[in-house]
């Protein structure tokens, strides 16, 4: 590992204006000092088609495969549709769960966060991430559920705009540096 940490920022909404992805960016800001974060987004990752994923892929699920594989952890961010995660979430997942029992997430620490404009935080799309990851056979940090209620008001200008829900954000992704710091030195 190098100094730094590295960790991949997912985006689960696919809108230009979304959610998430500010919550994405935000992190990457408020992360800085701790770890180098890439925001990636899922506008070119087809579905998941087992048809396609032989000896290549799409290049939109490949990359993302490889940049699931790359980083050190990774930070899965959903909004929350119809009370569950978005489609397109839910499919980065399956992409990077295979193949079975070898996938890019397979012992991947990664931490969920979700967003809603009303005042749930989308947590109910928490547990459906949560499960799809532990079947992926991620390493989900275990950590309060980091929900953010009325998102909009809470992120401006690409930076949190509330220090107390930057402040236990952050706080999550000091968890799952902890998470990665534990598993290299379990490495050797």
């Amino acid at each position: 590992m190098t100094d730094r940490p590295s960790l991949l920022a997912i985006s689960g909404s696919l809108r230009a204006g979304a959610f998430s992805t500010a919550v994405a960016k935000a992190l990457k800001e408020a992360a800085a000092a701790k770890a180098d974060v890439t925001v990636q987004l899922l506008n070119d990752v087809p579905f998941y088609n087992q048809d396609e994923d032989g000896e290549t892929q799409p290049a939109g699920a490949a990359a993302l495969r490889a940049a699931m594989a790359a980083a050190d952890g990774v930070i899965f961010i959903s909004p929350e549709y119809n009370y569950g995660t978005s489609g397109a979430l839910k499919n980065a997942i399956d992409w990077g769960s295979r193949p079975y029992a070898k996938g890019a997430l397979l012992g991947k620490p990664a931490l969920v966060v979700t967003s809603s404009p009303g005042s749930t935080g989308g947590i109910r799309a928490q547990a459906q991430v949560r499960e799809s990851l532990s079947a992926a056979g991620a390493r989900v940090v275990s950590y309060p559920h980091l929900a953010i209620p009325n998102v909009g008001e809470k992120i401006k200008d690409g930076i949190f705009a509330d220090e107390k829900t930057r402040g236990f954000l952050v706080g999550g992704v000091e968890a799952l540096l902890r998470e990665i710091r534990l598993l290299k030195l379990a490495a050797g």
